[in-house]
């Protein structure tokens, strides 16, 4: 579980003992992150890196430089407010307007409808040239839920897609928002 410590934006990472009866359950292969109590939680690989940054969290097949893809997610609280009608798809079409990335190919922007949260999600593909050119995906997710926006990137290689699409769909299946956790050691979440 990660917090934001208040003093100089520095996260505090957290390792707790769970207790026997605790609720946490993730599919085989996969660990559950949790950002702010709760603000932000889905699964990940559980032998994936985590490196958290300044203002996102990433986690990367293997230690950099020898990674070949990265999921990030960040996230911001939003004040109480009817975010119902916020223009999702318009905003991600935005965020890809403004990638200086060599765009090759951009899909369909994808609604996933949940109750609590509204969520889009497109990828596209790009000539990645840091060290010789290689074709890569980008995947682009925005969720707006219980007051909370969240943006999560996952960058992969082309050849590399029939085993890393799985990581985004269990990512994305696993997304929740603003469900805040009492105890961490048993997974009770408010309201319980």
């Amino acid at each position: 579980m990660a917090k934001r410590k208040k003093s100089n934006l520095q996260w505090i990472k957290e390792t707790l003992e769970l207790k026997p009866d605790h609720r946490w359950e993730s599919p085989s292969g996969y660990k559950i992150f949790v950002a702010n109590r709760g603000a932000v939680r889905l699964n990940v690989p559980q032998n994936w890196v985590f490196e958290p940054q300044e203002k996102s969290f990433k986690f990367l097949d293997k230690k950099p430089p020898n990674d070949d893809c990265c999921l990030e997610v960040s996230f911001n609280p939003l004040p109480p407010n009817d975010w119902s009608k916020f223009p999702l798809k318009s905003t991600l079409k935005k965020v890809l307007e403004n990638d200086s990335r060599n765009i090759i190919a951009k899909g369909e922007i994808i609604t996933v409808k949940r109750q609590t949260a509204k969520i889009v999600w497109t990828e596209m593909k790009f000539i990645d040239t840091q060290e010789e050119p290689r074709e890569a995906f980008s995947r682009t997710c925005i969720a707006l839920g219980s007051n909370i926006q969240c943006l999560i990137t996952f960058d992969y290689w082309v050849d590399q897609a029939q085993q890393l699409i799985p990581v985004w769909d269990e990512a994305i299946r696993s997304l929740t928002l603003g469900l805040y956790i009492r105890d961490p050691m048993t997974g009770l979440a408010f309201p319980d």
